[in-house]
């Protein structure tokens, strides 16, 4: 049961917090603006499009610095209580400090349900919508970059099947130099080459030019050859080279297949993957140690107000921001495991989080 004080410490931990994301939301949308205004003005971007652009970077521009957002709002509605001296009024009447923090951590869990299906059902799409807009209008070459680099292009697409193409255009779905080889008990079994391969949507097939088709045999080798053949393949040419963003757009079902279908493939970025589904659940999280330690830092009254409780809870809010971009890049780029680097923000944080509350107890 919640008592007077439990719900009255509740609802102004989520109306502070709901007050923040209304406070900083307008901020971030007025410096984008700012930004690309000339770039906007420069394409003629229809103002439908613009406005749909920034509905998505709302959602986008709140999940990213959702801790931050948290963080400050705690500290700043727990140092107005400790300076209106309710904090030493409540513990004064016999209420311990742990049993202070239970509509804190009520407050935590109502945030990061809604944090989390955000996560699972909200964000991707207008993670799609926030970077489709940035590499259509706002980036040079952005329709290049959003497919990253399309040369050399490798994938594994079964167990025994592996494809190359030397360049390809998403565009007018076209590959060029292509290769597929197929083995057989760690043997090739045939190989196909061709100077082209066209997708066709209307039936699902690839057309190959100058093609041909190498079987291998026991004593000598098979040799079709062949200006144009039309073919039916276990792969999706647009799939050699996926968005560069492609994980972020994904929902969490969707998520877990393409990482796996990647993996079996052999992808160089499944690091990259790895990263957005592990702080998909390391991200709520994050919301309780968060509201722990800013509970902790800001509960007790202090000589320079609610200016030094501000400043230690932005310091400290930077600094789990910090953790997390760097260890999530280093993750990306480098052979630390992803699971460890997602969560390792949180677990020096967490180690922090519980010395800072036996330190408030006493």
């Amino acid at each position: 049961m919640l008592t007077i004080i439990d719900k009255y410490i509740l609802k102004r931990y989520l109306s502070t917090f709901a007050a923040m994301l209304l406070l900083f939301a307008p901020i971030g949308i007025i410096i984008d603006v700012s930004e690309k205004i000339n770039k906007m003005l420069e394409n003629n971007i229809p103002f439908v499009e613009i406005a749909i652009y920034y509905y998505h970077f709302t959602i986008y521009f709140t999940s990213l610095l959702f801790p931050i957002f948290l963080f400050l709002s705690v500290i700043w509605f727990t140092s107005k209580l400790a300076n209106n001296t309710e904090i030493i009024a409540i513990l004064s009447s016999g209420i311990s400090f742990t049993r202070f923090l239970r509509p804190f951590l009520i407050g935590a869990t109502i945030v990061s349900v809604f944090v989390l299906l955000m996560g699972f059902f909200i964000v991707p799409k207008s993670s799609e919508g926030f970077n489709n807009f940035r590499y259509t209008y706002l980036k040079g070459g952005g329709k290049e970059l959003m497919r990253g680099d399309n040369t050399d292009v490798y994938r594994q697409i079964s167990n025994s099947e592996f494809i190359y193409v030397n360049s390809f255009s998403p565009e007018s779905k076209v590959g060029f130099n292509f290769v597929l080889e197929k083995f057989k008990k760690d043997k090739l079994e045939y190989k196909i080459t061709a100077s082209r391969i066209q997708w066709n949507p209307k039936d699902s097939t690839y057309t190959m030019y100058d093609y041909t088709k190498r079987t291998v045999g026991e004593l000598e080798d098979k040799i079709e050859k062949g200006e144009k053949k039309d073919a039916v393949f276990n792969f999706d040419l647009e799939d050699l080279t996926p968005v560069v963003y492609i994980a972020e757009t994904l929902s969490l079902r969707k998520l877990y297949q393409f990482i796996e279908k990647e993996r079996s493939r052999g992808s160089s970025n499944i690091n990259v993957y790895l990263v957005v589904l592990y702080k998909k659940f390391s991200i709520p999280i994050s919301a309780f140690i968060l509201t722990i330690i800013a509970v902790a830092v800001s509960s007790m009254k202090r000589r320079g107000g609610m200016g030094l409780s501000l400043a230690i809870g932005i310091a400290l809010a930077f600094a789990f921001v910090f953790f997390d971009k760097i260890f999530g890049t280093l993750a990306e780029k480098s052979n630390v495991s992803p699971l460890l680097a997602v969560w390792f923000p949180n677990i020096v944080f967490g180690i922090l989080a519980v010395y800072l509350l036996r330190n408030a107890k006493r």
